[in-house]
């Protein structure tokens, strides 16, 4: 009615189970013994979570249970921030700027140790946001627009500055776009239709103007014409040449009702 467990079945499970917990312990200590850095990274070694070490793509050995290793990644990476800032004549901006920056692999492992995996959204943002604000503050909402190029420079240069410090490289940064308010959206459109407006009536003024002095000119050109045939006919026998040219144009018909005592046209017969 009763089971009994010998001894020595006692002897072969817990030699089993033994066997098993030492395999499991080897296969730890194994697999945990190495491991790979892909390209692109770099590994940061810690031992009781203390930095000792940079590990570089590739293969790499390290203690199981004492030491690990972290991947910070190296490639260039994209961060976009949204800011709001304030212009210099204190209309509300609000910029859109696209960064690409890198970590400095030899600088990884300082970071990992003084910032954490976390860099980008303690240092990266916030120095993105600070930088936009103090070069946005130099100018007009105009002149964001109007010189756009300076502006973005301004912005790269204080930016890397900035991350310098920490070991992160700015590669490249990019404004994406810049939103005013409505009421200076407004106001620019009326600045522009005004200019617009302007310009039309200083080409319109230009072409009177224009038109005005060929007028003047051709009336000058004309004054002077007849001034030289005066001055022609003068030096050619002033009345005789009237009446010479008006003979040539005579078709030689004489008018058909005559006054009494008049002369025949064009003709002068008391010479």
């Amino acid at each position: 009615m009763f089971n009994y467990v010998t001894k020595d079945g006692d002897f072969r499970t817990g030699k089993l189970i033994g066997q098993i917990v030492g395999l499991i312990v080897i296969l730890i200590v194994v697999f945990g013994s190495f491991g790979t850095i892909p390209a692109g990274n770099v590994g940061v070694k810690t031992r009781f979570g203390k930095v000792i070490s940079t590990v570089q793509p590739g293969f790499y050995m390290k203690l199981p249970m004492v030491e690990g290793v972290t991947q910070m990644d190296v490639q260039t990476q994209k961060d976009q921030t949204d800011a709001t800032a304030a212009s210099n004549d204190l209309q509300n901006v609000t910029a859109t700027v696209a960064v690409n920056y890198h970590v400095e692999p030899q600088d990884a492992a300082t970071i990992f140790a003084n910032i954490g995996p976390d860099y980008a959204e303690r240092i990266i943002s916030p120095a993105i946001q600070e930088s936009i604000k103090s070069v946005t503050a130099n100018y007009t909402a105009e002149q964001l627009i109007t010189s756009r190029e300076k502006v973005r420079e301004e912005i790269l240069s204080l930016l890397t500055t900035k991350l310098q410090v920490y070991g992160v490289q700015t590669d490249s940064l990019n404004i994406v776009n810049f939103a005013f308010s409505d009421q200076f959206n407004t106001a620019i459109e009326a600045k522009v239709t005004a200019q617009q407006n302007a310009l039309a009536a200083q080409n319109k003024l230009a072409q009177v103007k224009y038109e005005a002095e060929q007028t003047i000119a051709s009336a000058q050109a004309q004054a002077e014409a007849i001034k030289i045939q005066a001055q022609a006919i003068n030096s050619q026998g002033g009345a005789d040449y009237v009446q010479l040219q008006a003979i040539k144009q005579w078709d030689g018909h004489l008018p058909t009702q005559m006054v009494p005592g008049a002369t025949v046209p064009f003709l002068n017969l008391t010479k």
